[in-house]
């Protein structure tokens, strides 16, 4: 279910389990990705964690020796009373923790202190509404301190019910995190799989040619480098020529399963806790 494309009857008479909240950027990615890079890999991780849900709650079940009922692909089994229910993936978040990019023209950018209090109030409007378990599904790295510090805080807040975490693709993608840098062969290669209308691939050769091996200035474990334009010309780290389009779908397989892995594993604790608290 996609908030942005239901009503609120729908939302009112759905047995929600989760809410996935996408959080990107709007920042540049090169002469040859465009600057909502960061919301559209973090939407389309999302959008395919809805299925690899259904698939990972109808393994357990099948583990269990219980057949799985039939239902949607984002259907799953609660593990208090074997009612079904659903995940809710709320509109992105595309406007980051991202000044680091601001020489780069169309960057967009909020402060840490903003981004926090936007998200932490967003996830507590779900709770209003009886969603209490919320994930962060991110896709910049500028954001991710941010956000562990926001699912921390809203989680230990005894006013209310919820609990989140925060998740960010890239860092669930075994062997390839290493190849992140920016605009580089991850996120080309993922554009390459989800949006190849997006890509410049006209500018590739470019991108290569103006591209940072590593991101930033290092000395003694400490980055010298406060703007991306201090180590980068044209805003790119790594080679994105090494992104083509099958690495790019195994990408998002990688992503999604490891996001519907984790959403089970929040669904599964908290009718644990609630469960034990009753």
């Amino acid at each position: 279910m996609h908030l942005s494309e239901v009503t609120w009857t729908d939302v009112r008479d759905a047995t929600i389990d989760a809410a996935v909240i996408p959080v990107g950027s709007t920042e540049q990615h090169g002469p040859h990705a465009p600057l909502g890079t960061d919301a559209l890999t973090a939407e389309a991780v999302a959008a395919a964690a809805v299925d690899a849900y259904g698939e990972v709650d109808s393994e357990t079940a099948a583990d269990s020796g219980t057949a799985a009922d039939s239902g949607t692909a984002a259907d799953s089994e609660d593990p208090a009373d074997g009612t079904r229910g659903e995940l809710l993936v709320a509109p992105t978040i595309s406007v980051g923790i991202a000044e680091e990019h601001r020489a780069f023209d169309g960057t967009l950018w909020v402060s840490p202190d903003t981004f926090r209090a936007y998200v932490r109030e967003a996830i507590e409007s779900l709770v209003s509404h009886g969603i209490d378990r919320v994930v962060l599904a991110n896709g910049h790295g500028g954001n991710v301190d941010a956000l562990a510090e926001v699912a921390r805080r809203f989680s230990r807040d005894r006013s209310h019910d919820g609990y989140a975490v925060a998740f960010t693709w890239f860092q669930s993608v075994g062997e390839h995190a290493g190849d992140m840098g920016h605009g580089g062969p991850l996120e080309t290669a993922f554009l390459r799989a989800t949006h190849p209308e997006l890509v410049r691939e006209d500018r590739i050769e470019a991108a290569a040619d103006g591209a940072a091996d590593r991101w930033g200035e290092w000395v003694a474990g400490v980055n010298l480098a406060h703007g991306s334009d201090e180590f980068t010309d044209n805003g790119v780290v790594g080679d994105p020529r090494a992104g083509d389009r099958e690495r790019g779908e195994l990408l998002v397989d990688l992503a999604s399963e490891s996001l519907a892995d984790l959403v089970a594993a929040v669904v599964d604790r908290e009718m644990t806790r609630k469960n034990t608290a009753e």
